[in-house]
């Protein structure tokens, strides 16, 4: 019995597990569901995120030039607006160079004028070209030919990148068009990336383009152009293989399906070094030379705008008001670390989400203790979350929360309903035996006492009646010494079923005791309770009854009826009524029913 009950303790929770999955795969079909879970995956991201940031160590070669609210001001109250006169940033170029810097990279456009070139652009121009450690900025956009012209790139700027059709086919990275910079910078310096970015759908940068496809050709991001530069890779060793872009022998790019990298941030906004704008101009008029080489000198330098009113800051993981151009920073000291972030396939968040479940699953089923077996499925959950923050700290790992958990949530729900069904299962047949007799499978004494007393409360409190039938097997002990035990058990099992067939299914049939049986009609009042005694008693007067040697038998029965009010009112009076009736069926010659004594 107990391996029986094994086997289908096993189906059921095996049942379980495939309805639980089924129900994932089939929900998965519909995007408003993908999209919650991918949203709720996020966040599970942006928390890892910011419990590990106090473990982590930018990079200290990567400095900001920042367009901060002071240096804001210092802008207006000198050249009136912003944009400053682009002979501003010719200067700045000139002041930097003095300290010796690795590269200056500018978050900032500069675009075609509408009108001539004047001194100030000439200036940049002349800047810019003396200087081949400055890298410019262009980014793309799919806006129509009727608000602007596509226009060609000159060579150079592309890079060679083989197998990267998972960056040309992205929908996030394939561009119609671009907003160019000034033909005459494009004509000194090829040294020029592009600065998209694209936030998920609540609004936060989470991930960052490595390159973009454009007119049949690969395009840098500002930031893989200069890493690029700086760390001495020929861009044609660049190609893309297992969705990974391999950039020389060493430095790796891990990509999403969409082409995107996922970054791996180090701290919240200013954890680079921020200098504000107006402090190196200042230094730069002044001609101080020690500040400009402590601060910049062998360092990557950005330049771009921190202050809110220059709608450059961004929503990420680890800040609401990050500054774009320190996102650049942090993805360039992604690339120099080799630590972006993988995001596990969703082959292996299906895995650990079936094995989340099958532990829970064994714990509840194995453990009977509701208390333990929920903290041993919260132990294996808490586990598991240590696990990820590990695995995203140490192994740059995104390991999934939402659907294991997800999933996890669902088989705890549907193993304990199990559980409970299985019990209660259990619970019944155990009660069934308990109330049951083994041989007539009918009510056994003690659920016919208990029924008894349940009859009489109903009727003294509510009204009514309800009736008894004892019935005994005529001569039975006579019958057992002809024809032997086995056969007069036969003969009890086959009473009982004819019994059982001729009472309503609210009348409760019991084993009294010996050959004797009783049955309790409720809501019966006596003439009824007669009228099904005489049927009972004619169907196994007229029924052949076969025994254990092959043979058959007849069999008759003595029969006494009670009811209450009538002849009692307590179970005691009806059951000694009803025993005083069947008596004098005996008496009287048996194979009768009797109703009065």
């Amino acid at each position: 019995m107990n391996k029986k009950k094994k086997i289908l303790d096993i189906f059921v929770y095996s049942l379980m597990f495939i309805l639980v999955f089924g129900f994932l795969l089939y929900a998965g079909r519909f995007n408003a569901f993908g999209k919650f879970m991918g949203g709720m995956e996020f966040k599970t991201f942006d928390i890892r995120q910011n419990l590990i940031l106090p473990h982590k160590k930018n990079n200290k070669d990567i400095v900001i030039i920042a367009v901060d609210d002071p240096s804001y001001e210092y802008i207006t109250e000198n050249f009136g607006t912003w944009p400053v006169p682009r002979s501003f940033w010719a200067k700045l170029i000139n002041g930097l160079e003095k300290a010796s810097p690795e590269f200056i990279a500018f978050d900032l456009l500069f675009t075609k004028r509408l009108g001539a070139l004047d001194e100030g652009d000439l200036k940049l121009i002349e800047a810019v070209k003396n200087n081949n450690n400055v890298y410019l900025s262009m980014n793309f956009d799919n806006y129509p030919p009727q608000i602007r012209l596509a226009p060609e790139l000159p060579d150079g700027l592309e890079i060679n990148v083989k197998n990267g059709e998972i960056i040309k086919n992205s929908p996030l990275l394939h561009f119609s068009n671009c907003r160019k910079a000034m033909d005459e910078l494009l004509a000194v310096t090829s040294n020029f990336g592009f600065i998209n970015v694209t936030r998920d759908d609540d609004g936060i940068i989470r991930y960052i383009a490595p390159m973009f496809y454009y007119k049949d050709a690969y395009y840098p991001n500002l930031t893989t152009a200069i890493a690029l530069k700086y760390l001495n890779i020929n861009p044609r060793d660049i190609y893309v293989k297992n969705n990974i872009i391999h950039m020389g022998a060493k430095y790796k790019i891990p990509l999403n399906p969409d082409g995107r990298a996922t970054i791996n941030w180090y701290g919240k906004e200013g954890t680079f070094e921020h200098i504000g704008l107006w402090q190196v101009d200042d230094a730069i008029n002044r001609n101080d030379i020690a500040f400009l080489k402590e601060k910049f000198e062998n360092k990557v330098i950005y330049i771009g705008t921190t202050v809110t009113a220059l709608a450059d800051i961004k929503s990420t993981p680890v800040s609401f008001m990050y500054p774009g151009v320190e996102t650049h920073a942090t993805f360039l000291n992604n690339i120099l670390d080799n630590s972006f972030i993988t995001h596990a396939s969703f082959k292996v968040d299906i895995t650990i989400a079936l094995v989340l479940c099958v532990l829970i699953g064994f714990c509840i089923l194995k453990l009977e203790s509701v208390p333990y077996s929920v903290l041993c499925s919260l132990a294996i959950v808490v586990l598991y979350l240590i696990i990820t923050v590990i695995a995203m700290e140490y192994f740059n790992l995104w390991l999934g929360i939402v659907l294991p958990l997800f999933s996890a949530t669902l088989i705890f729900i549907a193993a304990y309903i199990t559980k409970y069904l299985l019990k209660s299962k259990d619970y019944e047949h155990t009660y069934k035996l308990a109330v049951t007799d083994g041989l007539t499978e009918m009510y056994n004494h003690r659920y016919f006492q208990e029924q008894m007393i349940m009859n009489v409360g109903n009727v003294s409190r509510y009204g009514g009646s309800f009736s008894l039938i004892l019935i005994d097997i005529d001569f039975f002990k006579k019958f057992n010494d002809k024809h032997g035990h086995q056969s007069g058990d036969a003969v009890l099992r086959q009473v009982a079923q004819t019994i059982k067939k001729n009472i309503r299914t609210s009348d409760i049939p019991c084993r009294y005791g010996g050959e004797e049986m009783a049955i309790i009609l409720t809501n019966t009042k006596k003439d009824d309770a007669v009228t099904t005694a005489k049927k009972v008693w004619s169907a196994i007067r007229e029924r052949k009854f076969e025994l254990a040697d092959g043979n058959w038998a007849n069999v008759t029965i003595s029969v006494g009826v009670a009811a209450m009010p009538d002849n009692g009112n307590n179970p005691q009076e009806l059951i000694e009524f009803a025993d005083k009736c069947l008596y004098k069926a005996k008496q009287n010659g048996r194979d009768q029913v009797v109703s009065e004594i």
